[in-house]
């Protein structure tokens, strides 16, 4: 049995430089000073905007929540008057009525 092996490269230096990573051509960029600093200073904007907005939706979220709060401590307090009224006046009552029952049996 014989095997064949194609070998695309004839050595390992071969194999190394032959790839594109690797070869004398290479893209260099050239960035101004400036350039680095003005990109820093746009995220650094970006992230201060955001800071504010999320700032501004909590705050809002906020009072929408202590309003909500509000009404249902008014809505109970107002619940309570009621009931205390209610059962003031079946209290208040109740003697009198025992009072008006015990004449009617004399």
């Amino acid at each position: 049995m014989f095997l064949q092996i194609n070998v695309m490269y004839s050595s390992l230096f071969d194999a190394v430089f032959a790839d594109s990573f690797f070869s004398s051509m290479r893209t260099v960029y050239v960035v101004p000073d400036s350039q680095p600093e003005e990109i820093k200073r746009t995220q650094r904007e970006e992230e201060l905007e955001n800071i504010e907005a999320s700032r501004k939706r909590l705050e809002e979220s906020y009072q929408t929540r202590v309003k909500v709060l509000d009404d249902r401590e008014h809505e109970l307090q107002e619940e309570i008057k009621a009931d205390c009224s209610t059962s003031l006046s079946s209290r208040t009552s109740q003697p009198f009525s025992l009072l008006k029952q015990s004449i009617q049996l004399l």
